[in-house]
């Protein structure tokens, strides 16, 4: 694996990390959160709060802000896209 994908993988692991942290997800382990489950819905079910606490973590982790709800529901789709956007747009 290149440097470029082990980094990918350790921010998608850190970012799981954070939305168990965040919206007080335990008992879930970030290894039962799929890099391209829906965050949504049937995926892992959550819901417009968590949505704005998401919003919140992308904030303070990452220097992230995202003022349109509706650009939030481009980013929070799954793990795969939020690290993708937090790739192209972190400044932490």
């Amino acid at each position: 694996m290149n440097k470029i994908n082990m980094e990918v993988q350790e921010l998608k692991q850190q970012l799981k990390k954070q939305i168990i942290e965040f919206l007080n997800l335990a008992p879930l382990t970030p290894e039962e959160i799929k890099d391209d489950e829906p965050l949504f819905g049937d995926g892992l079910g959550l819901d417009s709060i968590d949505s704005l606490e998401l919003i919140v973590l992308l904030k303070k982790e990452y220097g992230i802000t995202i003022q349109d709800p509706k650009d939030g529901r481009k980013v929070l789709v799954d793990v795969n896209t939020m690290v993708a956007y937090i790739e192209k747009n972190r400044t932490k």
